[in-house]
C-alpha cells in the first residue's frame, strides 16, 4: 500500500511554505544571514516540535521564519519543498504564504513574492509540477492590517491566484475579515479560509456565507453540525484536511479517531494535505500513509481523495483533465 500511495498522482491544496522550513535549512539560513536562533542544534529544534495546541506551534513557527531575509532565502525554501513534493509524485500544488510574518520584520513583500514565484516557475519547467500561490492574512492581526497587505500585493496580482485566512482561529471569526475578502473578490481573486480546525462549525458557515470561500481549509469540526455536512456534500465544497497536523496539534488524540473517512462516506469532497510538514512529521506520502493505515482506507478511497483534490484545485480545465486522466490510468493499472 505504501508503494501504491507513493505512485498516486497527487495535488496538494493546503501547504504553508513557511511551514516547510526543515531544521537543517533553518540553520543554513541562520548562518548565512547571521541570525541567532534560540536552539543550539538541529536535534534541539526537532525536540521542540512537540505542541500542546495551535498556539504552541505558531510561537516556534514565527521564530523560525526570522531566518528568511532575502529573495534567495525564499527561493531556497520554496525549491526545497517543491523538490520534496516532486519526489512524492505531487503533480500540482497550491501554496500559502504569509507576507505579514515577513513585512512585520521589515522584509519587503516584493522580496517574499519574487523568491517564491521564481522557484514555482523553475519547478514547472524542470519537473512539470504546476502550482498556484495563495496569499494568507494572519487572523490574529487586525482587518485593517490585512487590507494594507492586500493593497501591497496588488502589483504582483498576476502571480497570485487567491487569498486565504490562517493563524490563531479561536476568537478570530471569519466575519472579522468581511471587507477585505470582498475587496479580494472584487480584484478577481479566488478566496479560501481556515475554519473549523480549533474553531467551531459556525466558523465554517461564516466562511461560506460571509466570506464566500471556494474551499474550506481543515473543516474537521463540520461533523459537529449534520446540516453543515449535508451542505458541504450537496454543494461539492472541498475540505483541505491535514491528518498529521490534526494529531500533532491535538485536534484529535489519535489518527484512529480522525473523521476523514466518515466525511468521505458522507459524500464530502475531502482531500489530504500536509499543512506544515517540517513541523508535523510528514509530507504528502506520510499523511496519506498514516491516514490509510489508521482508518483502513481502500485504494478506491485513496483514489477518490486524489480526484477530489484535482477537481477542487484552481487550475485550468485542460490541466485538470490531464491530471485526472493520469490518475485514472494509474488506478486502472493498480486496481485491487
Amino acid at each position: 500500500m505504501k508503494e501504491f500511495i507513493h505512485g498516486l498522482p497527487k495535488a496538494e491544496l493546503h501547504l504553508h511554505i513557511e511551514g516547510t522550513l526543515e531544521p537543517e535549512l533553518m540553520f543554513t539560513l541562520a548562518q548565512r544571514n547571521a541570525v541567532k536562533l534560540p536552539f543550539s542544534s538541529v536535534e534541539e529544534v526537532r525536540q521542540a516540535y512537540q505542541f500542546g495546541n495551535l498556539q504552541d506551534f505558531l510561537d516556534i513557527y514565527y521564530a523560525g521564519a526570522a531566518v528568511l531575509q532575502n529573495e534567495q532565502d525564499f527561493y531556497d525554501l520554496t525549491w526545497a519543498y517543491l523538490s520534496k513534493a516532486h519526489s512524492q509524485n505531487v503533480r500540482h500544488t497550491e501554496i500559502f504564504f504569509d507576507p505579514q510574518t515577513h513585512t512585520s520584520r521589515g522584509i519587503p513583500i516584493k522580496t517574499v513574492i519574487s523568491g517564491i514565484h521564481r522557484a514555482l516557475a523553475d519547478a514547472e519547467t524542470q519537473f512539470g509540477l504546476t502550482s498556484r500561490l495563495i496569499l494568507c492574512f494572519l487572523r490574529h492581526l487586525s482587518a485593517e492590517e490585512a487590507m494594507h497587505t492586500l493593497e501591497e500585493a496588488l502589483p504582483y496580482k498576476e502571480w497570485i491566484v487567491g487569498v486565504g485566512l490562517d493563524s490563531s482561529e479561536k476568537g478570530h471569526p471569519p466575519t472579522k475579515f468581511t471587507a477585505v475578502f470582498q475587496r479580494a473578490r472584487d480584484e478577481g481573486w479566488l478566496v479560501v479560509a481556515h475554519a473549523g480546525e480549533e474553531g467551531p462549525a459556525e466558523y465554517v458557515w461564516q466562511a461560506l456565507d460571509v466570506l464566500k470561500v471556494k474551499r474550506i481549509d481543515h473543516g474537521v469540526r463540520s461533523t459537529d453540525d449534520p446540516r453543515l455536512i449535508e451542505r458541504l456534500a450537496r454543494e461539492g465544497i472541498a475540505l483541505t484536511v491535514c491528518p498529521l497536523s490534526n494529531i500533532k496539534l491535538r485536534v484529535f488524540d489519535r489518527m484512529e479517531d480522525h473523521n476523514l473517512k466518515e466525511m468521505l462516506a458522507q459524500g464530502v469532497r475531502v482531500t489530504i494535505n500536509s499543512d506544515d510538514p517540517a513541523y508535523f512529521g510528514g509530507y504528502m506520502d506520510e499523511n496519506f500513509t498514516s491516514a490509510q493505515q489508521s482508518l483502513g482506507l481502500s485504494k478506491a478511497q485513496l483514489g477518490q481523495i486524489c480526484r477530489n483534490a484535482f477537481e477542487a484545485s484552481f487550475i485550468s480545465a485542460p490541466r485538470r483533465a490531464q491530471l485526472i486522466a493520469e490518475l485514472d490510468e494509474y488506478l486502472a493499472k493498480n486496481a485491487e
